[in-house]
């Protein structure tokens, strides 16, 4: 399995080189974000976080000072604006009672993923986007376009979030770097190419 996700990266770095994700200002603009992109597109996030930039709130603190009204509406763009308002006020809130991004970085990952899973309105994709993304650790981000890859290539039969990222995790270098690049090569591939209705034809993982 090993040999076969590597030719996998291998095959889509080839195609579409260094990713750059998460592409962000700042490490806290990063998890604001990771909370703004559940259940919408990257396109009407970039709109949200912009609209909190132009306000000068996309930081922890901002967030946190920030009327909750006030907030929905800068990030309306992202849909679900009155429980996402919440979401950051309780992640933003975390952050600052524990040392904020230099702070959080010290700490072990599996305890600081327990800690992120707590917080209302975080689950384990965007747990798992905050401590890769914004903390630098090195866990595998499993999403939509990660399962579509592992059912369409038959990587594996089973296909719950925690079975996938164990199959990277088991099986690659637990590097920050990698996954970082691996997850975001899959999402280029999967908007280019393995999209809900296929486009096998030309696909670099074409015959992989």
């Amino acid at each position: 399995m090993r040999d076969k996700l590597l030719e996998i990266y291998d095959k889509l770095f080839e195609r579409y080189s260094n990713q750059y994700w998460w592409p962000a200002a700042t490490k806290e603009e990063v998890v604001i974000g990771a909370v703004l992109t559940q259940n919408t597109s990257w396109a009407n996030v970039e709109k949200a976080v912009e609209n909190l930039k132009q306000q000068g709130v996309c930081s922890f603190e901002g967030i946190y000072k920030i009327n909750i009204e006030q907030l929905k509406i800068y990030i309306k763009p992202a849909g679900f604006f009155n429980q996402k308002a919440e979401y950051l006020k309780n992640t933003a809130k975390f952050f600052l009672e524990n040392g904020s991004i230099n702070g959080l970085k010290k700490r072990d990952t599996k305890i600081l993923r327990e800690k992120l899973l707590k917080i209302k309105g975080v689950g384990k994709e965007t747990a798992d986007s905050i401590l890769l993304y914004a903390l630098d650790k090195p866990v595998f981000v499993v999403d939509a376009y990660t399962k579509r890859l592992i059912e369409r290539h038959n990587l594996s039969k089973n296909t719950d979030y925690d079975s996938i990222q164990r199959l990277f995790e088991e099986n690659l270098k637990k590097d920050t770097a990698l996954f970082n690049e691996f997850h975001a090569l899959i999402v280029k591939n999967a908007k280019e190419f393995c999209t809900k209705k296929p486009r096998c034809n030309g696909c670099p993982l074409e015959g992989v």
